[in-house]
């Protein structure tokens, strides 16, 4: 990695931990001019790009959609313009699909000598413990790009990203101030599963799986804020806690040595919904070497 863009300072410092020999931009893209960019980084082999995605997806709920942070998605062919690099990646929602645009990105990218291959992968099946569906463009100058995502791999589950009990303070779920609706999901779930059986209870703003999930299925997709709490019996008593930063990285399919050490955790929390899954881009990566050799 030789260099990275985001305008969140948060983010970049995080970055900056894990990459500490990487030039960083806080700024926004508009602002950057890719020259200037290349004269000091040089030349680069793959330009990864995950534009903004909320104004592309449900996220948004009923508020209106920004079709100026929509845009943000063609600086990638500004981008790949004048770094020339012989690989692009990008990464998005799947509902960036229906945007007016979208064909416009990708006849852009050809003109500017782009074969282009559109996948949509689930990162589960690759090994990473989180139902996460997404869209990715897999570019490459002269040749076509070959992507195969993996058929065989054992699932992984919520129950494989949890710390060991009594890692993190629990409370009694049916404590004083417990919203009706949170335990609503947790009864849903206890009637389903039986007294002794922990769940997870999922806070999603509409959800037709009832606000819960069992431990043995990849967990729902991971956003920018909390979405999960344990249930668990100690004792006899249901309790209940939020799952942690660490455990929300391992079901991104984070390895430890990544690390998130700035910002609050819900800004940490909020970099690892924005994330792309390591084992996702790391088999497109892996193809990409193999097609470069």
């Amino acid at each position: 990695m030789v260099c990275g863009v985001d305008m969140w300072d948060t983010a970049i410092a995080n970055y900056s931990v894990n990459f500490p020999e990487a030039t960083t931009r806080t700024t926004l893209l508009e602002e950057l001019c890719p020259s200037a960019l290349r004269d000091q980084i040089g030349d680069i082999d793959v330009l990864l790009t995950s534009p903004e995605c909320t104004n592309h997806t449900c996220a948004r709920g009923a508020a209106p959609r920004s079709e100026e942070s929509r845009a943000t998605a063609l600086e990638t062919v500004r981008f790949a313009k004048v770094f020339e690099p012989e690989w692009v990646v990008l990464e998005n929602v799947i509902h960036m699909r229906p945007w007016s645009r979208y064909e416009e990105l990708k006849e852009d990218l050809r003109g500017l000598g782009y074969n282009v291959v559109e996948c949509t992968l689930d990162a589960s099946d690759f090994g990473v413990a989180q139902k996460r569906r997404r869209l990715f463009l897999i570019c490459r100058k002269k040749f076509m790009p070959v992507f195969q995502a993996p058929t065989k791999r054992r699932k992984q589950t919520a129950a494989d990203i949890l710390d060991p009990v009594g890692t993190w303070k629990t409370t009694p779920l049916y404590a004083k101030k417990r919203s009706e609706a949170t335990l609503a999901r947790a009864e849903r779930a206890i009637s389903a599963l039986g007294h002794d059986e922990p769940f997870l209870i999922v806070y999603y703003s509409s959800d037709g799986s009832g606000g819960w999930q069992p431990l043995d299925r990849p967990l729902r997709t991971i956003t920018t804020v909390d979405r999960f709490a344990l249930v668990e019996k100690f004792d006899g008593v249901h309790c209940m806690r939020m799952l942690q930063v660490p455990e929300l990285a391992r079901a991104m399919g984070f390895t430890q040595n990544y690390r998130f050490e700035t910002g609050t955790r819900r800004d940490q929390v909020k970099m690892i919904g924005n994330g792309v899954c390591p084992p996702v881009m790391e088999s497109i990566i892996e193809a990409i070497i193999a097609q470069s050799a």
